[in-house]
């Protein structure tokens, strides 16, 4: 599977789910269960990659901005979830956090940005098609703390400053 491939997933399963994240999940795990294991294992490794490479500090920032708050955990399912809004808003995000506030038409923190079960799709694919748990995909974690300059997640004033147009749209709820 290369990565247009992956990237055509992504967004079939997001179109058919009219963008609801757990529906977007059990569809990703029916297309997968389609496929043959190797083909699993090719798109877990690409959405690995892309959620490590989601690994930064101004993207925790965003995150913080639309729900909040964002402790790690709210972090990672941030970041599934951005992968499965597809390859434009995932790039997008990525070269610039603060382009989220034109990227997305809304954002619910009830039901957006809660991706934990479209991060485990291809797990669940996986053991569906083989009885076993899926292997080590041979992608690096990333070490630590996030890539990028730290800076107080829990400061508005910080985070407005640093994401201004995300704040405007979404800040200080």
């Amino acid at each position: 599977m290369d990565e247009t491939e992956f990237w055509e997933i992504i967004d079939a399963t997001r179109a058919e789910a009219e963008g609801d994240p757990e529906e977007q999940a059990e569809l990703l795990v029916e297309r997968l269960t389609r496929l043959d294991p190797d083909s699993v294992l090719d798109y877990a490794r690409h959405f690995e990659a892309r959620f490590n490479r989601a690994y930064l500090w101004d993207l925790w920032g965003a995150a913080a901005v639309l729900f909040d708050e964002a402790g790690e955990e709210t972090f990672d399912s941030f970041r599934c979830w951005l992968i499965g809004q597809g390859r434009e808003v995932y790039e997008g995000a990525v070269h610039d956090p603060d382009a989220l506030a034109e990227l997305l038409d809304e954002f619910d923190p009830e039901i957006d940005g809660d991706g934990e079960e479209i991060g485990f799709a291809a797990d669940e694919a996986y053991e569906t098609l083989t009885g076993a748990e899926t292997p080590e995909l041979g992608i690096p974690m990333p070490g630590g703390e996030p890539s990028g300059t730290p800076f107080d997640l829990s400061d508005d004033a910080v985070l407005a400053s640093r994401f201004p147009r995300l704040w405007a749209r979404f800040g200080g709820a």
